[in-house]
């Protein structure tokens, strides 16, 4: 079962994944689904994977969301209706027993493998951040029609309403005051706090089984940094972003070490 995740551990308290960044399928799922690669890839995070290299522990799955969405709850983790997929109509037939009981346990390893590794982090370091990095679509009207309204589409938009924002607000607040001083490529990014997105499951589980010890930052990236209907990325702010992205990381690690200081 673990072909389809890699995981990577390094030597520092902050970890990356990328859990929306796979395209692949099982060929029994491949099988059924009525989706083209093109409009699946749309809904996809691709080359966020990219981004958790500034790090040296990442965790990353090369299976689509389509096959099994790893940041929604268990029961709803398996796209049953279009209801669940955005309108799409995702499967030929419906998914049989067996088939969603396969993806669900691949949901139930990723999740275990998780705990082991932020364990791991726990016992050496005492705390440690979670990159949780996506990206998002604003050009749902279409490849040629105007963008979603940049007010309420931030260019990185960071989720933190599953985590203590008491404990971990200036972990926070560091983190994007960070990436919004960064040089990217002559302007500065429109950084903003839960404005699209608020956070999935993910980091929802990781405050709740590590509370006082995992801070899990749902990172969404605004897909300014590629096509989002042809999938062509921009080379030169696909690399930005990984270097804002590093900028970020002793900042993060300084404000790990002043978590319960009075």
């Amino acid at each position: 079962m673990s072909d389809w995740l890699t995981v990577t551990e390094g030597q520092a308290p902050v970890i990356a994944t990328a859990i929306h960044d796979g395209h692949e399928l099982r060929p029994d799922v491949a099988a059924l689904v009525a989706l083209s690669d093109s409009d699946r890839l749309r809904e996809e995070d691709p080359f966020t994977a990219t981004w958790t290299m500034v790090v040296g522990t990442r965790v990353v799955p090369s299976r689509s969301r389509f096959e099994v969405d790893l940041n929604r709850p268990r029961d709803k983790a398996v796209y049953l209706t279009p209801e669940d997929s955005w309108g799409l109509q995702v499967w030929r037939t419906a998914p049989h027993e067996d088939l969603v009981a396969a993806s669900l346990e691949q949901y139930d390893y990723f999740y275990a493998k998780m705990r082991q590794v932020l364990t791991r982090l726990q016992e050496r370091y005492g705390r440690f951040v979670v990159l949780d990095l996506h990206s998002y679509n604003h050009r749902r009207a279409g490849p040629d029609a105007p963008p979603d309204d940049p007010e309420e589409n931030p260019e990185v938009n960071v989720g933190t309403a599953s985590m203590d924002r008491e404990r971990w607000g200036s972990l926070v607040d560091r983190f994007m005051a960070d990436l919004r001083e960064f040089d990217f490529l002559g302007r500065r990014l429109d950084v903003r706090e839960n404005v699209k997105f608020m956070g999935g499951n993910l980091p929802q589980w990781v405050h709740e089984n590590f509370p006082t010890s995992g801070c899990c930052l749902a990172i969404e990236f605004k897909k300014f940094f590629m096509n989002e209907w042809t999938g062509e990325p921009i080379m030169e702010e696909l690399e930005a972003i990984s270097q804002a992205l590093e900028t970020t990381l002793l900042g993060l690690v300084d404000s790990l070490t002043e978590v319960d200081k009075t």
